[in-house]
């Protein structure tokens, strides 16, 4: 990852892709350490979260979760699930936060030098080269380890770098030991992202070595 010192940085992370790729890897995120890892990058100015949340439950069981990366730094962005029936008559459900991620990104692209990105998705390919137009280097994070490779190729072309999220393990894997008083992520999330996971892990990205 290329950085330079004193440049100015913010996270966007699509929670449930970047969760999906660390998945297909083989290996759970410890956010504390991420957080930790990109502010010795540069000047971190802020860290995205982007996911949706039931909101029809008494209590959720992945409130933990989004209370503690509220509470530990992280700018939490979320909105309520839409629930549907897909084409077998599942009930499943969705909350998608690309327009929200893209706006957020947007508006800080004229106080940041450097956007990193955590997603693979193909359709943010647009916005990656709208920010870059107004001065701002983007890194896509994502990964062409897992089969099927979780970045559509049109994004890793157009981002000015791209890391693999295989080459970060070492920095950003939770241990045996959590951090006191840290919510089970992996749980959680499971809970909160397994259709969009199913989804991700599914989806064609017509990946080009």
């Amino acid at each position: 990852m290329r950085c330079y010192a004193g440049e100015k940085i913010a996270l966007f992370i699509d929670g449930s892709n970047l969760y999906a790729a660390a998945r297909a890897l083989g290996f759970d995120i410890d956010y504390k350490k991420l957080l930790d890892f990109f502010s010795t990058k540069g000047r971190l100015i802020r860290a995205f979260y982007y996911t949706a949340l039931v909101d029809d439950q008494e209590y959720s069981p992945i409130r933990p979760l989004v209370d503690w990366l509220d509470y530990n730094g992280f700018t939490m962005v979320t909105k309520p699930t839409k629930e549907f029936t897909d084409a077998m008559g599942r009930r499943k459900i969705k909350g998608n936060m690309d327009i929200e991620l893209a706006v957020d990104l947007m508006e800080m692209a004229e106080n940041i030098d450097h956007a990193i990105l955590f997603s693979g998705d193909g359709d943010f390919r647009s916005l990656v080269e709208a920010v870059q137009r107004k001065g701002v280097r983007v890194t896509v994070v994502s990964t062409v380890q897992s089969q099927p490779p979780m970045v559509a190729d049109e994004l890793r072309r157009q981002a000015d770098y791209f890391t693999d999220l295989a080459d970060l393990v070492q920095d950003i894997s939770r241990g045996t030991q959590s951090t006191k008083n840290e919510p089970d992520f992996s749980k959680a999330q499971s809970i909160l992202f397994r259709d969009e996971v199913a989804d991700n892990l599914n989806e064609k990205t017509d990946y080009v070595p």
